[in-house]
């Protein structure tokens, strides 16, 4: 709208809104369907408030090759976000028959720590044998600090897509399946950091995913030998550039409680643990990936 000059009274300069720098306040919920847009199943199927998920892949080479496994346990486990829609003995059954028929075991995230978590699913799934692993911290921190570092990030280099170079140090894809692919391109708006050495090699890897407010940050990887000289740091300060470019403020990850190098990197960043989360086992048929 123009408005005459004439008719101003008093005005002043507007900024920019700043970028938030609170630890931002969600609930489990939230979290976990932001995460799971972020590492999204190639195969999805509801039952009530559950997602069954699957993703699975034929391996290509090796003593294991023509194998059919699943890509990671979040994109081949069961996504329980309410009520089932049927007794929970029958949903069970059903959850154990689906990932059966896709030479799966049946795999059920089971959200902890809050009370806005279903600690009931857990024991019921306890006291009926289904097996815990995989604890897992999910942390969540204001954006903007994560950027504004003291970190060089002239040369980490951004793609929407994972070269070679990238896959080769990522350490759970191996000979990338196109089904590997297809997760870890998928997401709202998917970035891929890399490192390179001076002899064309990788230093470090990083992955990120924009949802909104939300930067997801994943398969933060640095080459064994060359860890403890902040190229993590750098490879987090540089994606929380972009990601605060395309209007997110709030960062979050998910780190296996048994990882202390992590833990401790992620601690020193200002991320702060919002719930955890584990996956209970039940009985079926194959094997899964971390």
């Amino acid at each position: 709208m123009r408005i005459e000059e004439s008719a101003l009274v008093a005005a002043k300069v507007v900024p920019a809104a700043p970028a938030r720098r609170k630890v931002p306040a969600a609930t489990v919920r939230e979290l976990q369907k932001v995460a799971a847009r972020s590492w999204p199943a190639i195969e999805t199927e509801r039952l009530g408030e559950w997602t069954l998920r699957a993703a699975v892949q034929e391996l290509p080479g090796g003593a294991a090759a023509g194998r059919r496994v699943g890509f990671t346990r979040r994109a081949n486990s069961a996504l329980p976000l309410g009520d089932p829609g049927l007794p929970l003995d029958e949903a069970l059954a059903r959850t154990a028959r689906w990932y059966a028929d896709r030479g799966l075991p049946a795999l059920v995230t089971v959200a902890t720590g809050r009370a806005d978590t279903d600690e009931r699913l857990d024991e019921v799934l306890a006291a009926r044998g289904w097996t815990a692993e995989a604890h897992t911290s999910v942390r969540i921190a204001a954006l903007a600090p994560l950027a504004d570092t003291d970190a060089d990030t002239s040369d980490v280099q951004l793609s929407r897509q994972p070269d070679a170079d990238w896959l080769t140090l990522y350490n759970r894809a191996g000979t990338p399946t196109p089904e590997a692919r297809a997760v870890l391109t998928g997401g709202p708006s998917v970035w891929f950091a890399r490192v390179p050495t001076p002899d064309g090699g990788t230093a470090a890897i990083g992955r990120l995913v924009v949802d909104g407010r939300w930067a997801g940050f994943a398969a933060v990887e640095t080459a064994p030998d060359l860890r403890r000289r902040g190229l993590a740091s750098r490879v987090m300060a540089a994606l929380a550039e972009r990601a605060l470019t395309e209007g997110a403020s709030a960062a979050y990850l998910q780190v296996e409680t048994d990882n202390a190098g992590a833990l401790a990197l992620y601690d020193g960043m200002g991320f702060v643990a919002h719930h955890g989360y584990h996956y209970r086992r039940g009985p079926a048929v194959g094997a899964v990936g971390a």
